[in-house]
């Protein structure tokens, strides 16, 4: 049954899901630098965009080096994607006019808006997506050479999605688009109501 919105959004948001069956198809780096291109437009505070995207195609090294990051759980189905993507940002950086470093603190938030951005604009595209938080965040940034003030937000599987079948058993009965709380569990007037 499809997803339904309690209040008018346009379908895209409804539609896009994160499966975790891939096809495995190779994914030409002109779509993904279609995808990077959207989240370079995402909003940042004082524009300073503070995202970085560390990605490797399926067969490379760069590829083999990230999953090598992932629980084994995750390795378990990434191994199919097309490109798997490291959403990291940057935890200081210079403000406009200023010229010396100074931590800045909206970084993640800022991360998880050109997360989004990508995300949509793969949807939009055919692709999908699946963000995940089971990494080893000091094994990828050896690596990937991350500097000290660098913080890894989470790896994103992207590609053509595949068949639940291909899925360990386990997984096949997960593999279904899932529904959201309800805006009253998320949003308040005034003050916390939760």
């Amino acid at each position: 049954m499809p997803r339904q919105a309690a209040h008018p959004v346009a379908e895209l948001f409804t539609t896009r899901w994160s499966p975790r069956s891939f096809t495995g198809e190779a994914m030409p780096q002109a779509d993904l630098d279609t995808l990077l291109e959207a989240a370079r437009w995402s909003p940042s505070a004082s524009n300073i965009q503070p995202w970085r995207f560390l990605y490797g195609h399926a067969g490379s090294g760069s590829f083999a080096g990230i999953l090598a990051g992932l629980v084994p759980f995750n390795q378990g189905w990434a191994h199919k994607a097309s490109v798997l993507l490291v959403v990291a940002s940057k935890k200081s950086s210079v403000a406009p006019g200023a010229t010396e470093a100074k931590p800045n603190p909206w970084h993640a938030f800022d991360a998880g808006a050109a997360w989004m951005s990508l995300a949509l604009q793969a949807h939009l595209m055919g692709y999908v997506t699946h963000g995940m938080g089971g990494f080893d965040a000091a094994a990828l940034k050896t690596a990937l050479d991350l500097p000290d003030d660098v913080q890894v937000h989470a790896v994103v599987a992207i590609g053509k999605q595949g068949p639940k079948e291909a899925l360990p058993e386990g997984l096949q009965a997960r593999e279904e688009p899932n529904d959201r709380l309800p805006l009253s569990a998320i949003a308040a007037e005034g003050a916390w109501r939760f």
